[in-house]
C-alpha cells in the first residue's frame, strides 16, 4: 500500500517520528505531522512512539484521508543478554501489525510492576514475522553497545537481528550533533558493510522546527522535574526536528544508499489499520440468537422480584412496567445488545455476592428498566421519569455504555473475575489521556523557568476558566488585555507566553 502522492525524486520519508502519544517526549500531534508532510511534499511517514501504539488508528485514518501513506511502528525496549536498549519496529503487513500489538502488550503486562516497559529477546523472536526492524538510532541496541566500547558484541547482536528479520533489518544512521556521534557511526558502518546489512537514514523527530526547540526543552524539564537552568540535566539535541527532504539529503550526501532506503522501506509496506465496527460481546460460547431469550428470561424474573419489593410503592401500575420492559427488550434485541446487558449484569451480581460495594447507577443507563430488573442499576426509571431512549435509540445507533462505580479498594477483584469468566484475551482496560490546559501550562513552564511563583500565579489566573469549553493559551492572550500588556512589558513573560 503505497501513498497516493508517490515517491518523487529528491523526496524523503521520516521513519522515526514520535507524536504527543510518546508522553512528555514530543510536542507533535498527529494532525501536525500530516500538515508537515504535506508542506514538505513527503508522501509517507512512520510513527514510532515509545512503548505504545496509542496513536496508530488515528494516525492511519488522518494520513489516509490526506492521501499520505501511514506506516505504523513502535520503539520498544528489548532485554538481551548484554543489557536493554531500543529497537524500532514497523508493521509491514497485517501479520506484522498483529505481532506489533502483541509485543506492545507484552512490554507492559509481562514485566514487574516496578519495572519499565520492555520485551524479552524470546518474545521478539516469537513475534518477528511481518515486521521491519531498524536498529534504534541513538540509544538503540547497536548504538548502546558501541558507546560502551563493546563493538564486537554489537556486531554479534547485529548478526542475531539479521537472522531474526531476514532482509528486513536495517542499520539506522542518525546525525543529530551528539558528542561521540562520529565514532559511533564509524563502528556502525563497519558492522553494516562487513555483514552486508542495508543502511537507512533517519532523524528522531520530536518537534516541528528548530525554533520550537526551547519549547520542547521545557517539556523535557517538566517530565524530568528539573529546570531549564540546571547544568547537569539531559538535553534534547536541537536537530531532532522535522527536517525537509533537502536537509536530510544534504546531511547524508555521503551515504546516498541510506537516503534511498528511507524511500524504499515505504514501498515494502502493504498495510494500515482501519476503523472497524465494534465486535459485540457474547454472554456465552453458545450461538448468539440464544441470547435474546436468555436476556428476556432474566429481565422478566428480575422485574417480578423488583415489583414484589416495591409493592404499593410502585410508581405506576404493573402493566405499565411490563409494557416498558417488553418495549426495551425488543429494542435491545433489534440492536444486537443482549450479550452486553447479560455480561454487565453478570459481573455486577457477582460483585454484590462478594460484598463488594457497587454504585446505584448513573448516566443515561439509569433510564433502562431492563437494567433495573437485572440489578445493573438500583434506580426505578419510572419513578424518576427517566427515558430509555436517551440510552438506546434505534434511530440513533450508538453503543450502550453503563457507568458503574465499584469500591476502589476491591475493584481489582471484579476485573480479575471478568478475566477468569470471559478470558483474559477478551478483556482490556482503557485509559484517558490528560492534556495540559492553559493555566496548567503557564504554571508548569513558569516553574521550569524558575520564575517567581506569585508572578506566574497572577498570570495563570488571568486565563479564563471554562471547564466546559477550555481555551488555549493563544486564545487566552487574544481575549485578555492584561496578558497582552504583561507580555509587551516583560521579556521573561514574553518568553513564558511564546
Amino acid at each position: 500500500m503505497n501513498g497516493g502522492r508517490g515517491m518523487a525524486a529528491g523526496s524523503f520519508v521520516h521513519l522515526r517520528t514520535r507524536s504527543a502519544y510518546s508522553q512528555l517526549e514530543s510536542t507533535l500531534h498527529v494532525k501536525d505531522l500530516a500538515k508537515l508532510c504535506l508542506a514538505n511534499d513527503m508522501p509517507a511517514l512512520a510513527l514510532t512512539d515509545r512503548d505504545n501504539l496509542f496513536g496508530a488508528l488515528e494516525f492511519s485514518e488522518v494520513f489516509a484521508e490526506k492521501g499520505l501513506q501511514p506506516i505504523v511502528g513502535c520503539l520498544l525496549m528489548v532485554q538481551h543478554a548484554e543489557g536493554r536498549a531500543g529497537l524500532a519496529l514497523l508493521a509491514k503487513d497485517e501479520a506484522g501489525y498483529a505481532n506489533l500489538m502483541r509485543l506492545s502488550t507484552k512490554a507492559y503486562l509481562d514485566v514487574g510492576p516496578a519495572d519499565a516497559p520492555h520485551i524479552t529477546w524470546e518474545a521478539l523472536a516469537a513475534h518477528a514475522q511481518g515486521l521491519i526492524a531498524l536498529s534504534g538510532g541513538f540509544g538503540g541496541l547497536l548504538d548502546s553497545l558501541i558507546r560502551e566500547e563493546r563493538p564486537q558484541l554489537a556486531r554479534a547482536l547485529a548478526e542475531q537481528l539479521a537472522a531474526l528479520f531476514p532482509e528486513h533489518f536495517y542499520v539506522e544512521m542518525q546525525r543529530v550533533d551528539r558528542a561521540d556521534e562520529a565514532l559511533v557511526e564509524e563502528a556502525l558502518l563497519d558492522i553494516a558493510y562487513d555483514l552486508g546489512l542495508p543502511l537507512v537514514a533517519s532523524n528522531d523527530v520530536c518537534f516541528a522546527n528548530r525554533a520550537q526547540h526551547r519549547a520542547h526543552d521545557a517539556l523535557t524539564c517538566i517530565a524530568a522535574g528539573t529546570y531549564l537552568g540546571a547544568e547537569d540535566r539531559q538535553r534534547t539535541p536541537q536537530e531532532m526536528y522535522f527536517k525537509s527532504a533537502a536537509e536530510m539529503r544534504a546531511l547524508f550526501a555521503d551515504l546516498p544508499e541510506a537516503v534511498e532506503n528511507a524511500l524504499a522501506i515505504p514501498r515494502r509496506i502493504s498495510f494500515r489499520p482501519v476503523t472497524r465496527a465494534p465486535i459485540l460481546p457474547r454472554f456465552s460460547t453458545d450461538e448468539g440468537p440464544g441470547e435474546p431469550a436468555e436476556l428476556a428470561a432474566q429481565a422478566r424474573e428480575g422485574l417480578r422480584a423488583r415489583l414484589r419489593v416495591l409493592g404499593a410503592r410502585a410508581a405506576a401500575p404493573e402493566d405499565v412496567y411490563w409494557q416498558r420492559l417488553e418495549f426495551e427488550l425488543s429494542v435491545i434485541g433489534q440492536m444486537g445488545f443482549p450479550g452486553y446487558f447479560l455480561i454487565v449484569a453478570d459481573f455486577i451480581k457477582w460483585a454484590k455476592q462478594q460484598g463488594i460495594p457497587v454504585g446505584p447507577g448513573r448516566g443515561s443507563g439509569a433510564g433502562s428498566l431492563v437494567a433495573y430488573a437485572l440489578t445493573i442499576t438500583d434506580l426505578d426509571p419510572l419513578r424518576f421519569g427517566l427515558l430509555f431512549e436517551r440510552f438506546l435509540n434505534p434511530e440513533r445507533v450508538s453503543m450502550p455504555d453503563f457507568d458503574i462505580d465499584f469500591c476502589q479498594d476491591r475493584r481489582g477483584e471484579v476485573i480479575e473475575y471478568v478475566k477468569q469468566r470471559y478470558g483474559a484475551d477478551r478483556v482490556a482496560q482503557i485509559i484517558t489521556f490528560g492534556t495540559l490546559q492553559a493555566r496548567a501550562v503557564l504554571r508548569d513552564v513558569g516553574r521550569v523557568m524558575q520564575m517567581h511563583y506569585g508572578q506566574v500565579d497572577r498570570l495563570a489566573k488571568l486565563v479564563p476558566a471554562n471547564p466546559a469549553n477550555p481555551v488555549t493559551l493563544r486564545q487566552a492572550i487574544e481575549m485578555e488585555p492584561l496578558l497582552q500588556e504583561a507580555r509587551a512589558q516583560e521579556q521573561e513573560v514574553r518568553d513564558l507566553l511564546d
